[in-house]
């Protein structure tokens, strides 16, 4: 995360979520920033981190085919010397070829084994690059994109990308080979050597012209595949929806759209390989075709032995191999060419919240917080805040009460340094919250929002996931203080419990039970409370705010509420509308001078009833 202080390896799998740590050391190479620079250029950097085994992949690969380039060379001598003229024994040439087979069998085996190491390396590091990336970005960026998209980018997309970094040597490689195949060529016979390449202007043009048809169509294949992962992903996190509003049809039928999308950009795929790839590979057939004509001919007016017309079509076959293969590789570099185009619109996105060049550490202090004319509007939104302007005295507890709409979760969402204001500043203990490391900032400032999310581990990793080190007994403590240990007792495996996904296994009041002690057990000193006990019933709630009225003490607290009950916990309270603060005082004092406060706690009170 861009300034938070932390490395990959210290967000890698082996935190409180984890388990045990991970061996992966993460990503040793970032991609190149230059956007101008071609797709496989960017990612190079990646490669070139693993560049002790995928040389010696490319090497051993090469001096595999190297050795097969000698069995025809040795083929043609004895052929020529212990058949044609009967002046020698074929013993030593067998015993020759069978040695080099298995050196070249050797290495080869060896070589697809680097290679394969090279290009899971390489897909783990683009896959951590992309994670590490998201981290980094600012809500705003999450606020306007597709948790599907995200999820396919970090997938197939990535996967086009290792299949293409895999294959792609192997088969350049095998085109260098016929570099030197082409050499024992010539020096057989240059005539024939010049038949048997006539046809390689006309692969390359349509090579050149399989490229252009090509891209599109993987573009749009990757693009749909995306559009099926975040159907899914949406399909399984609003299932209580579908379910509740007997939509199972419609979503069926959505994800049946976008399937036939994928279905309509395969087939296209697979019509132009099908008009393509033939030429690609059946073109060096004519030039096969030619060589055993023309060689025919030299070998029947004696101008050529027979061996060496042998030899030469092996190496003739040679040639056949990449070439073969050249249409599967352009059509995967097309791919892998979108699928990368696609990752780097993640990874060429700019976090909006970044650290101040020379931001330092909240420095311990009293913790008081100040809003100075704050103005503030969502991208693309209205304006949320206009010259909001509220000073906290430290250890006190303010409640923030207003209308929906008003504007009390942005105020929320702004002292952590989630979003960025507009205009005016905020401020802890004099110091500009834009001019504090992100990591310092948000562990000054603890924040329980009103939706809790819980992942899908234990409930003691989860209360423990701001402080993984914590003891048994501050966890204990945390959850007593939250009243979540009188359920937690309850469950078969007390702490140890592994809640479903996003704590749904869990009613709402246990998941904010849950992160009250989350955020407890971190002991910011300065708390915000997002409405945070909206979803616990009122016996539930009462019992809580006992254990709270007394960890507030001395602590900052901003509380988002709606209920009298919750905003009995504040020594004072604001109202706020229309993003501006309207009236500020005691709750007594309010409601007995302001008819808008009066009327915004009637409609909670009849919302929640």
């Amino acid at each position: 995360m861009a300034g938070d202080g932390s490395s990959a390896s210290d967000r890698a799998p082996g935190g409180p979520l984890g388990g045990v740590r991970s061996t992966y050391p993460g990503p040793r190479r970032p991609i190149a920033d230059d956007p101008a620079l071609s797709w496989w250029r960017r990612i190079l950097p990646v490669v070139i981190a693993h560049r002790a085994t995928f040389l010696a992949a490319v090497t051993l690969s090469f001096a595999s085919l190297v050795f097969q380039t000698l069995v025809p060379n040795l083929l043609n001598g004895a052929i020529d010397h212990a058949l044609v003229h009967a002046d020698g024994s074929l013993r030593h040439d067998v015993e020759l070829i069978v040695a080099i087979g298995l050196v070249a069998g050797i290495t080869g085996i060896l070589s697809r084994r680097y290679l394969y190491t090279t290009a899971y390396n390489v897909e783990a590091d683009l896959r951590s690059l992309i994670y590490e990336h998201l981290t980094s970005l600012s809500f705003s960026f999450y606020d306007q994109v597709q948790s599907g998209q995200l999820i396919s980018r970090a997938n197939s997309d990535i996967r086009s990308v290792q299949m293409y970094s895999t294959f792609a040597p192997q088969i350049v490689v095998q085109i260098s080979i016929g570099v030197v195949a082409v050499g024992f060529m010539l020096a057989i016979s240059v005539p024939l050597t010049l038949v048997a390449l006539v046809v390689m202007p006309i692969l390359y043009v349509i090579g050149l012209k399989m490229r252009r048809v090509m891209f599109p169509i993987s573009w749009i294949t990757q693009a749909r595949l995306a559009e099926v992962a975040t159907i899914v992903d949406e399909n399984v996190n609003g299932v209580r929806v579908v379910k509740a509003f007997a939509q199972e049809g419609a979503e069926v039928n959505r994800l049946s759209d976008a399937a036939e999308g994928v279905a309509w950009a395969y087939i296209k795929d697979a019509h132009l390989r099908a008009i393509w790839s033939p030429w690609v590979q059946n073109l060096p057939q004519l030039g096969l075709g030619l060589v055993l004509g023309a060689g025919g001919v030299m070998v029947i007016d004696q101008h050529l032995g027979l061996g060496a017309i042998l030899a030469f079509n092996a190496y003739l076959l040679m040639l056949q191999a990449p070439f073969m293969m050249l249409g599967q590789l352009i059509m995967m570099g097309q791919r892998a060419k979108a699928s990368a185009e696609r990752i780097f619109e993640i990874l060429d996105q700019r976090p909006d919240i970044v650290e101040r060049p020379g931001a330092i550490a909240w420095p311990p202090g009293p913790g008081r917080v100040d809003f100075n004319h704050v103005t503030f509007a969502y991208p693309n939104g209205p304006r949320v805040l206009d010259d909001f302007d509220l000073h906290i005295e430290p250890g006190t507890t303010v409640a923030l009460v207003g209308r929906t709409g008003s504007g009390k979760s942005t105020v929320a969402r702004l002292l952590p340094r989630f979003y960025d204001v507009d205009a005016g500043a905020i401020a802890i203990d004099g110091h500009d919250v834009r001019a504090l490391t992100l990591r310092s900032l948000r562990d000054t400032v603890g924040v329980v929002l009103d939706e809790p999310f819980l992942f899908s581990t234990s409930l003691r990793d989860n209360i423990a996931y701001g402080r993984p080190d914590a003891p048994e007994e501050a966890i204990v403590a945390a959850a007593d203080a939250a009243h979540a240990m009188e359920f937690i007792h309850r469950l078969p495996q007390g702490l140890d419990t592994v809640v479903g996904e996003r704590g749904y296994t869990l009613s709402g009041g246990q998941r904010q039970r849950i992160a009250i002690a989350r955020t407890l057990l971190a002991n910011p000193p300065v708390l915000v409370l997002d409405d945070a006990t909206s979803a616990i019933d009122v016996r539930i709630e009462e019992e809580i705010h006992d254990a709270l009225r007394g960890l507030l003490d001395g602590r900052t607290t901003l509380v988002i509420a709606h209920r009298v009950s919750t905003i009995s916990l504040a020594q004072r309270v604001v109202l706020l509308d229309a993003g501006r603060v309207v009236a500020d005082g005691t709750h007594a004092e309010l409601l007995a001078s302001s008819p808008l406060y009066a009327e915004v706690l009637s409609q909670a009170a009849e919302a929640s009833t």
